[in-house]
């Protein structure tokens, strides 16, 4: 009884060599991006993906606008505290809007490898 079966072709494994798989597999599926590459849970996955997907471009958008909002409030009405907020958002607008940029530059470049692939 000191040997269990597991696995489809049915390999004897020790208790000791169960907990060290079952260990690995473990740490495996703490690495995100090797479940990414292995496409794990990818059902599960596509929905949390399209949820995040959808909240940078907004954040872009509404940070692109209380920008604009700002600066041009400031400066009509001269208005220390909304130049200052204008200041602060700026530069967060324009991170987050790189970011933005670089996530599409590299889903065209996946684009263009599967494509590049199949010649």
């Amino acid at each position: 009884m000191d040997e269990m079966w597991d696995g489809p072709e049915k390999t004897r494994l020790s208790p000791r060599e169960r907990l060290a798989l079952m260990d690995i597999e473990a740490h495996l599926r703490q690495d995100r991006g090797f479940a990414r590459r292995m496409g794990g849970g990818a059902h599960r996955e596509r929905g949390e993906r399209a949820h995040r997907r959808i909240w940078l471009p907004t954040g872009v958008l509404l940070l692109t606008l209380a920008s604009a909002f700002c600066v041009v409030m400031g400066i009509s009405t001269a208005d220390p505290g909304l130049l200052w907020c204008f200041a602060v958002l700026w530069p967060l607008t324009l991170f987050q809007a790189l970011r933005l940029l670089c996530r599409l530059a590299r889903r065209r470049g996946r684009a263009g490898e599967r494509s590049g692939s199949r010649r």
